[in-house]
């Protein structure tokens, strides 16, 4: 390496750690780190945490910002003074009941495994563009009185060509991306997604390798489906390395104009296809970071300003496969 690069390379390190202050968010009770925190700032901005509970946050980069809301399934929501603040951010456990969790052992009961199988599309203009900021919810009824258990979960996803030409090319290389998404599922609250059905967090990282649909595992959960039906819903987290450690992903893409500084919404890699092939509107977005961070129906009329609804695309196809008990 010459030295004029090693300087060069030492330089943005430098300017790295005096630019960006680690923080940790800890349970208070076990010391141990809570994963995938949101940290929602006063003005409708935003980040996450990564897996070891670590953002990065300063003054210098956010000068408008005079606190920090911090939140995570499963703890009491803290709010914090922007200015001094310490490396450490504990949150206390929060010991709320889970409603409609069906606690019983299903070990060695008949079952039916059903499919509803996934909405798939790679037209780049019939896609959801994700941002950090939205979280997309879908809702799925439940089809029997029995008990019936969540086993997986799948979500479309659209590959997009290196070569625009060649779009519609299936053996067309693909642009590469290492993204990580967040799952929640929640009950029936009137028609909107309400309380969560498990604590437990919920992450997967998509890569181009995955094909036109993720496949999420996710039995092991105990997941029931309430008699009133429930909602799964995913919100992107950002990009990541090699190995799957979340990176520091700016919410706005900066653009010097002759006005000014103008702020463009981050768009992140795989687009997620929207559908008309279902009849009624089962899907609803939530702004993380802003006022008020209510669910509303994906639809014409709703304050939604998109392409999609133009061309009558209501509803982000997910997949489910679930498993139907017989009586005993």
């Amino acid at each position: 390496m010459s030295s004029k690069l090693y300087i060069t390379v030492f330089s943005i390190l430098l300017g790295w750690h005096i630019g960006f202050s680690q923080i940790k968010v800890l349970d208070s009770i076990s010391q141990s780190p809570v994963s995938y925190a949101t940290i929602s700032f006063g003005n409708g901005q935003g980040i996450f945490a990564d897996d070891d509970g670590v953002f990065y946050f300063t003054k210098k980069l956010y000068p408008d910002v005079d606190s920090l809301h911090i939140s995570a399934i499963g703890f009491k929501n803290l709010n914090i003074a922007a200015e001094n603040l310490p490396n450490q951010l504990l949150l206390q456990p929060q010991a709320d009941a889970l409603d409609e969790v069906v606690l019983s052992t299903n070990l060695n009961r008949k079952f039916i495994e059903e499919t509803l199988k996934p909405y798939l599309d790679d037209d780049y203009y019939n896609c959801w563009l994700p941002t950090i900021e939205s979280e997309i919810a879908v809702y799925f009824s439940k089809s029997s009185e029995q008990d019936q258990k969540l086993t997986s979960v799948t979500f479309p996803i659209a590959l997009e060509s290196k070569d625009w030409n060649k779009r519609k090319r299936a053996n067309s290389d693909k642009k590469k991306f290492s993204t990580l998404f967040k799952v929640q599922f929640y009950d029936n609250d009137n028609g909107k997604p309400g309380k969560v059905l498990t604590y437990e967090t919920i992450v997967f990282r998509a890569t181009e390798k995955n094909g036109d649909a993720y496949e999420l595992s996710i039995e092991d959960y105990d997941i029931y489906i309430p008699k009133n039906g429930f909602f799964v819903s995913i919100q992107v987290m950002g990009y990541t390395n090699k190995e799957g450690k979340l990176l520091p992903n700016k919410k706005y893409k900066e653009i010097k104009t002759k006005n000014g500084v103008v702020k463009i919404p981050t768009n992140f890699r795989p687009l997620l296809p929207f559908t008309d092939e279902i009849e009624s509107k089962n899907t609803y977005i939530k702004r993380i970071f802003i006022s008020g961070n209510n669910w509303v129906k994906f639809d014409k009329g709703n304050g939604f300003k998109s392409s999609l609804l133009d061309k009558n695309l209501f509803n982000y196809g997910i997949g489910i496969t679930y498993k139907t008990y017989k009586d005993e």
